[in-house]
C-alpha cells in the first residue's frame, strides 16, 4: 500500500493527520507501506545553528541527528514507531542545512537522507522504485510568504537590534522571513538538480507511474491562479517534465487545497488517498 498526503509543516501537523484516528487504515500497514508527503514537512524547522553550520562535536552519533532538539526528536520517534514507512520530499518550509546534513543513502533505487530506519527524504531529481511503481520526486519551491522582503541578520549589529526590525516588521503586518532563521536560500533546486532531473528520467526513456512534487508545473500554477500568479523558472523546469514525461500521476502540495485538476494531476493538502 502507498498513501500520499499534503504539507504538514511541523511535528503538530504530523501528529494530527498521521494519529490512528485520522489515519485509521495504518491498522492494517506494515513497514514494507508508504505514507508519502508532498513537501512543506517542517519537522525540521528550528536553525540550532546561528553560523548555519552543522556541528557534531559529541551532540550524536549520527550525522543530522545532532541538532534535534526534543520536540522534532519525539515527533521521529512517535513516527518511527507507526506501522508504516514515511516518505517526503521538501518544501520551501524546511531548516535546508539541518535536513541535508543526515546520511544519504541508496533508497528503493534513488538517493534519500535518511532520518530515521524507515523515515526518509526523497531528494531532488531522483527516481524510485516502491512497490513495483517508479516514481520521479522533486522537492522545492519559492516561498509565496517573502512580498515585504527578507531580513539579513548579518546586516545588524546585535541580537537586540535583529529583533527590533523583526518585531517592527510584524506590526507593520509584512510577509517577510528571516534568513537562515526560518527562510533559506536552498528552498530553489540548483542547475545540477534540475539536470539530475532530467538524466534520471532519460534513464527510464521519461516514463513513470507517479511525479510528486512540492509546487506544480507552470501551467497547472495558471489554472490555480487565474493567471494571476507568478511562474518562477523552476515551475517552467516542471512544465518540460510535464510536456515531454509519460506518467500516470502527478502529485503536488503548496497551495494548501485538495482538488483535481484533470484526470492525471491533483492538489493535495489534509487529504489521504491511496495510490497503490
Amino acid at each position: 500500500m502507498i498513501y500520499i498526503t499534503g504539507d504538514m509543516h511541523g511535528s503538530d501537523g504530523v501528529k494530527t493527520r498521521l494519529n490512528s484516528h485520522n489515519f485509521p487504515e495504518q491498522k492494517e500497514m506494515t513497514k514494507n507501506d508508504y505514507v508519502i508527503v508532498l513537501g512543506d514537512w517542517g519537522v525540521h524547522w528550528k536553525n540550532n545553528y546561528p553560523s548555519g553550520k552543522i556541528c557534531l562535536e559529541d551532540k550524536a552519533a549520527v550525522p543530522g541527528q545532532a541538532g534535534e532538539v526534543a520536540e522534532e526528536r519525539n515527533t521521529l520517534d512517535w513516527l518511527e514507531g507507526k506501522n508504516f514507512t514515511t516518505l517526503f520530499i521538501d518544501g520551501n518550509h524546511e531548516c535546508f542545512p539541518r535536513l541535508n546534513s543526515y546520511p544519504i543513502v541508496n533508497f528503493c533505487n534513488g538517493a534519500a537522507h535518511q532520518i530515521r530506519p524507515s523515515i526518509y527524504h526523497l531528494m531532488r531529481g531522483e527516481t524510485f522504485l516502491i512497490n513495483g511503481k517508479w516514481f520521479f520526486a522533486f522537492g522545492g519551491a519559492s516561498s509565496h510568504d517573502i512580498q515585504d522582503g527578507i531580513i539579513d541578520p548579518v546586516n545588524y549589529k546585535d541580537k537586540s537590534s535583529l529583533n527590533q526590525a523583526i518585531n517592527r516588521w510584524n506590526r507593520e503586518r509584512k510577509m517577510f522571513r528571516v534568513k537562515n532563521l526560518s527562510w533559506w536560500e536552498e528552498e530553489m533546486p540548483t542547475k545540477e538538480e534540475m539536470e539530475n532531473g532530467i538524466k534520471n528520467l532519460e534513464v527510464l526513456n521519461n516514463k513513470v507511474d507517479y511525479i510528486i512534487s512540492h509546487t506544480a508545473p507552470a501551467s497547472i500554477i495558471d489554472i490555480l491562479g487565474s493567471g494571476l500568479y507568478k511562474v518562477d523558472n523552476f515551475e517552467r523546469y516542471l512544465e518540460n517534465i510535464k510536456i515531454n514525461a509519460e506518467y500516470k500521476n502527478w502529485f503536488f502540495g503548496h497551495m494548501h487545497d485538495n482538488r483535481r485538476i484533470n484526470d492525471k494531476d491533483y492538489l493535495l493538502y489534509e487529504q489521504i488517498i491511496r495510490i497503490v
